[in-house]
């Protein structure tokens, strides 16, 4: 009878717990999944483009539940269809999951390769530096810099998964001078733009006490997101070899994401100057895999 019951009752609570799985990480998609899995372009089969998704989002799934695990009634004001505040699951039960994460996300990586289990490591040690040691309520310019070397590692794992073709193979344990490249113009574009998320938070991170730029520079903040953005397209368009007009369109949208930022500034307005900053951002992380495409590398 107890045989009985568990066959009943348990596999019905898989679903469950994969939409709880998925609302952890939810707000991050667009943010995160979506550009760094551009960015893994040229996949060597269409075949590795579940892989990809999938490092990455266990990846991104481990970070969440760490960052939701600390101060869930930050959620609880303002995020309430996430897991913790809406009762999905307990916060013991959350942290266990966020350690479990760890040799989950390491055991992921073996299967590709030495260097995929680096940026796995890579991923867990900033992880609990921005977490656990608090550099995500620390001065503006160390969260950007744990930021922009989390997403590097991010993408160094997702381009391994990914693994161009070298020789008609796959091959998940180098990077080529294109891929070292566009990681480490990203890691620049990630330090110096992210902050564009902090406007419609800042709310939130004033009661908490976070040191973003919106409420360490006031008067100039708004401006520190058109301009790293439009400088950006202007050089990404030199670097990957645009066409004039694909340029010109590049630009204009930095230009018009920046112009959102600064005249339309209530928090609804912010919510949706960030979701066109990711439409930036992911055509910005899709242009190595364009330079490929037209220049025959």
């Amino acid at each position: 009878m107890d045989s009985l019951i568990w066959v009943q009752k348990y596999p019905a609570r898989i679903p469950h717990f994969l939409y709880t799985m998925f609302l952890f990480t939810k707000s991050d998609i667009k943010t995160t999944v979506i550009p760094i899995a551009t960015a893994s372009a040229p996949l060597s089969s269409i075949y590795r483009l579940p892989h990809v998704v999938f490092w990455i989002w266990l990846h991104l799934l481990q970070f969440d539940v760490s960052n939701q695990t600390l101060q869930p009634e930050e959620d609880a004001m303002n995020k309430q269809d996430r897991p913790l505040p809406s009762k999905r699951i307990s916060l013991s039960q959350a942290v266990i999951l966020r350690w479990v994460l760890i040799p989950m996300c390491g055991a992921l990586s073996v299967c590709y390769s030495v260097e995929t289990v680096y940026a796995s490591i890579a991923l867990v040690m900033l992880t609990i530096i921005y977490n656990e040691l608090e550099a995500h309520s620390g001065h503006w310019l160390v969260r950007n810099t744990v930021n922009a070397a989390g997403f590097a590692s991010f993408e160094v794992g997702a381009t391994l998964v990914a693994g161009k073709c070298y020789w008609l193979r796959y091959n998940p344990r180098r990077l080529d001078d294109i891929a070292i490249l566009s990681i480490a113009i990203s890691a620049g574009i990630f330090a110096t733009t992210i902050h564009a998320q902090d406007f419609k938070d800042e709310e939130g991170d004033r009661a908490i006490g976070r040191k973003t730029i919106p409420i360490v520079l006031p008067s100039i903040a708004r401006y520190t997101v058109i301009v790293p953005l439009t400088l950006w397209s202007a050089a990404l368009a030199l670097v990957w070899k645009l066409q004039l007009i694909e340029a010109i369109a590049f630009v204009c949208l930095a230009i018009s994401v920046g112009a959102r930022y600064i005249f339309s500034t209530t928090v609804h307005a912010d919510q949706v100057s960030f979701y066109w900053y990711n439409v930036w951002l992911s055509t910005a992380h899709a242009l190595p895999g364009y330079y490929r495409l037209f220049s025959g590398s």
